[in-house]
Formats: structure tokens, sequence, C-alpha cells
């Protein structure tokens, strides 16, 4: 038998002398040592280690710091996830998955979840659950997690050795997205991390899932299909069962660098609570990240934990995307938000299932077509960090809290972007915003655009934006603030 810590030894040792490779460490072990065995012992332990394993299958130290910003917009759920997703379909219910009573039992059951969801009903996840969820959530759960990845490494908070919890990982959407983001999608000829030099190296990710259902079968197949350097284990209990401090990696800094609860906090019986918990597992620097479909239950109920964890917890900070531009103030309006990505391409899985659907003269195509990409999320840290520094001055600024007092005024404020344009048709472009003070809603309604008030529409989602001279009124169908901006005002991009 190999001797385990004598590879890791030598490693150890090689690592700050040339890049290790298996076939020339066996020279350094005794015994008839395969290089096969060294490499699957090299590649289990190369997080530890802080190790990379390049393509040529030699390993180096990993460069240190941050991720850089990958530039995230996918057009389409990558082929060899989609191709590994119907290898699954065809295992359990043959070929023509699609088509009988298995197509049936799928469109079924994807009828029933987004039943369920829109109810708020719980949801339990036999076999046919999973491979619908599968079907139905897994492209867009894919592409959300790059966009909201994008905000922690623009200003270098993704470092290059990551530690990841996925609460209620699902079927894989999140750790998929993460995995691409870091490494590039595998049917890409490019890479996320585009190396400069022969010996620079990529990241390394030590992955742990918390997925209790069925989904957790085919989490793991289509975690076989993920990077060589994204390192994976799946606990399949719930998290009401777990410590997640406790699963965290004993190092310096402590706890994990990433936590993730995608799409799970509606259907959990204390989410306030698991969100502490998770909180409380993180390391120094570390991010939390909550996921949460755009429609108004699950879209607020995210808001609502958010809200009251960062009210409670002095050293909680919303890192995004609904700052607290005025210090020791706390939004309590409605709080639906939700960002927009650029619709996907149908997958080949969601096609086959939808084509085969029964429909009579004035069905329409598509039930089973899911390439939308809307989702609600919140970012929190226990550093202070926040996505932009910057802060209202209240010698310039009006504070929503106290927008009763302005209306019919012309007035200067500081505000998020908090949606993309809500308006219907021709109607003027209509956003939502906040400065984390409001009490009630607030929109901004674009009446006449001009070159000094157009980033309100160009703007990006979450970005800080400074109001000159708009008129505030209020709507008394909508029970809402109207900020009106003209031709008399000015709008200028403060952070984005």
């Amino acid at each position: 038998m190999i001797d385990r810590d004598a590879v890791l030894d030598n490693a150890k040792y090689l690592r700050h002398v040339r890049p290790i490779d298996p076939d020339e460490l066996v020279d350094y072990l005794e015994g008839n040592a395969h290089p096969g065995v060294v490499r699957r012992i090299l590649r289990e332990e190369a997080f530890d280690l802080g190790l990379f394993e390049r393509a040529d299958g030699t390993f180096v130290p990993v460069d240190g710091g941050t991720v850089r910003p990958a530039g995230w917009h996918p057009e389409s759920f990558p082929e060899p996830y989609a191709f590994a997703l119907e290898e699954l379909l065809v295992d359990q219910y043959g070929p023509n998955w699609h088509t009988g009573e298995s197509g049936d039992r799928l469109r079924t059951t994807i009828d029933r979840l987004k039943a369920d969801y829109f109810h708020g009903n719980d949801v339990t996840y036999d076999e046919d659950a999973a491979f619908g969820y599968a079907i139905y959530h897994l492209p867009d759960y894919y592409a959300v997690m790059g966009y909201v990845l994008e905000e922690l490494a623009e200003p270098g908070q993704l470092p290059r050795s990551l530690r990841v919890l996925d609460v209620g990982a699902g079927t894989g959407g999140p750790a998929l997205g993460l995995c691409d983001y870091l490494f590039g999608r595998p049917d890409d000829d490019s890479e996320a991390e585009t190396t400069d030099s022969p010996d620079a190296t990529g990241p390394i990710v030590d992955y742990h899932a918390v997925e209790p259902s069925a989904n957790a079968e085919i989490l793991e197949a289509l975690l076989e299909e993920t990077d060589r350097n994204f390192r994976t284990e799946i606990h399949r209990e719930r998290i009401e069962q777990v410590d997640p401090a406790a699963l965290a990696p004993e190092v310096d800094s402590g706890g994990w660098d990433l936590v993730v609860f995608g799409n799970v906090l509606s259907e959990l019986e204390a989410p306030r609570r698991e969100l502490e918990r998770g909180l409380d597992a993180l390391a120094n620097s570390g991010s939390l990240v909550a996921l949460a479909p755009a429609d108004l239950e699950t879209s607020t109920g995210l808001r609502d934990v958010e809200r009251a964890v960062a009210s409670q917890r002095n050293d909680v900070t919303v890192f995004a995307p609904e700052l607290r531009l005025w210090p020791g103030a706390e939004p309590s309006d409605r709080g639906w938000s939700f960002a927009v990505g650029s619709d996907l391409a149908v997958p080949s899985f969601q096609r086959l299932l939808d084509e085969a659907a029964p429909r009579g003269p004035e069905d329409e195509p598509g039930r089973y077509v899911n390439v939308d990409v809307q989702y609600s999320y919140s970012v929190l840290r226990r550093d202070g960090r926040r996505r932009f520094p910057i802060r209202a001055n209240p010698n310039r600024h009006a504070r929503m809290a106290e927008s009763d007092r302005h209306v019919t005024r012309r007035i200067d404020l500081l505000a998020v972007k908090l949606s993309e344009n809500l308006a219907d048709g021709d109607a003027n472009p209509l956003f939502r915003i906040g400065d984390g003070s409001q009490t009630l809603d607030h929109y901004a309604v674009l009446t006449r655009e001009s070159g000094l008030n157009r980033a309100l529409r160009e703007a990006p989602y979450g970005s800080v934006l400074e109001f000159q001279n708009t008129l505030l009124l209020w709507n008394d169908d909508e029970g809402a603030y109207n900020l009106v901006v003209d031709g008399e005002t000015t709008v200028d991009i403060a952070a984005a």
C-alpha cells in the first residue's frame, strides 16, 4: 500500500522547488508506487496543499490574490452539462423520456412545482420532482450565480483559494455557475482566468454541498463534469441537522469564504436562523450570497430575512444590492427588487419536453421552457465592506424616509437603482430606487430623456445614482412616491 503521508511530505517539499509531476514523484517513494495513485492523492489533497493542477498534469502552488472579473454574459447552458442531464434522464426513464407516460409525469411534476412555489407550499423532492426541477431550473440558476459572483470579483472580494458551502444545493445550477465563472465554460475554448504566462495558475475551490433530497443524485453526477481543480463533497443532510461552522476547514482565517443559499430560504422552517448560522460560519472576509426567484413572494421573503438580520446584528453589513446610503437607517418598504440578465438559448432537454406536450389548437408552446434570467439576491458580510462605500450627504441630499416633507418640491438625492424598466409598452420608463431609509416604495419616472439624465436608463442594476432637481410627487393609486426626471433634472452615476 502506498504511504499517503510520504506522498504529501514530498509534495510539500517539491512545491517550493519545481512543478510536481506524479510520474517523477514515485522516485521519491518506497515500494512500487503507481503514478496514477499518486495523482489521485495529490488531487484529493491539492486544495489543502495550495496546489493547482495544470493542463499538463503537473501541480504548482496556486497564485495568491483574488479572482479577476470574468465578464459573465452566458448565452446558453453549456452542452456538456446538458448532455450529462439527458444521459441521466435516459437512464431513469428510457431513450424517449420526454414522451409517453414519463413525459406526462415530468410535465405534471413541473406544473405542480410551479404552483407550489407560487402559493408558498412545502415542496418534497422525490426522483420525478428532482428531474423536473433540473429540467426547468438548471439553466437560469446556472446563469444567476455568475452574475452575482461578478459583483464580488469586481472589487476584489473573491479569493483564488475559495472555500464554498452551498446550502440547499439542489441539482447543481449555482455550483455549475460557480465552476464556470472561475474556470471557464466547458464548451468554450477560452478560460475564465486567462493566464499571462505558462507559470500562472487558475483558482482552486473546496466546494461542499448540503442537499438531503433526491436532487443530490443529479447534483453528484453533474459535479463530475466540473474542473479538476474544483474539489467537491456532498453532505446529504438537512441544514438544520448540520453545523455550518463545524463543516468549515480549520484554517487561520476560520470558516467559509463563500456561503450560498440558492433559492432555498423559502423552503426552510426558520430561514433567518439558518442564515445567521451561515453568517457565523464565514471567514473573516467571507461573503454570504442568498438567491431567490424574482416573483413577489420569494423576492420579498428574501428581503425580509435580509432586513431582519441586518437590523438586529451590528456585525452584519449589506454588501449589495440594497445599500444603506444613510448610516443607521433601515428600509421598510415592500422591497420587491430583482435583477434581469440576458435570456438564454433554449436547451435541448427543455425543447424536447415542451415539443412533446399535448396541445389544443389554442395552446401556445413554451410552457416547459424557462430561459428568462430574473432573480433577487442579497450579499451579506461581517467585515463592514459594501459594494460601493459611498454615503449620502445630509447637506446635499434628501432622505427618502422624509419624502412626505418634500412632495411637489424639486429635490436632490442619492439612490440605488433597483430595477430595470418596469413600464409597459410606450409608457414613460419607470425604475424602482432606494436609499436604504425608505418606508414606502419610490420610483423614478423618466418623462423627458436628455444627455443630462439618460444615466437613469443606462446605469446597470445596483448602481448608485445622484439626482439633482427631480420633482417628488405622491402616487395615490400605487401608494408610492414618484420622482419625475424631466428636462430640468440631472442624473449622474455616482458608483457602478
